[in-house]
């Protein structure tokens, strides 16, 4: 499975961490950075991402900036994109299987590093429920995104 991961400077040493431990998991990541720490805007690398994803390119993606609230905020104006703010385990499964959701949302500055993989593996491993309930809300949501109402 291939995983987008991006993060603006705040989210920087977090994504760091992530992509080298899933990488060694045996995930294929694709870093979109920061590939640094300097100064950068969550909006570019959550366009990034959703490009990345809605292009085929990758499957699920991370994003991570301080709060994960800024990421989540530009991710989910993206079509086709369904991101969470997940700051524990349960969320993270539960977002997939009843949301189908495919971008996880991480705050660095909410969460360690140990817990921010524990979810991270969650998401990844978590497969959407295909039930008929949960499909009729995800219609239901890509008519919102169809009619922007």
């Amino acid at each position: 499975m291939r995983i987008a991961i991006a993060g603006d400077h705040a989210g920087f040493e977090l994504k760091r961490l992530l992509v080298s431990r899933l990488r060694d998991e045996g995930y294929d990541i694709m870093d979109l950075g920061a590939h640094d720490a300097k100064p950068s805007d969550y909006p570019d690398f959550a366009r990034l991402l959703g490009k990345a994803l809605n292009g085929g390119e990758a499957l699920k993606g991370i994003l991570v900036c301080g709060s994960g609230i800024g990421a989540s905020v530009a991710a989910n104006k993206i079509k086709g994109i369904r991101a969470g703010i997940c700051h524990d385990c349960y969320s993270a499964h539960q977002g997939v299987e009843h949301d189908d959701m495919n971008v996880l949302c991480l705050g660095s500055r909410v969460i360690g590093s140990a817990l921010a993989l524990d979810i991270a593996r969650a998401f990844l491993r978590a497969r959407f429920s295909g039930e008929e309930r949960h499909q009729r809300r995800i219609g239901k949501i890509r008519d919102i995104e169809d009619t922007q109402a």
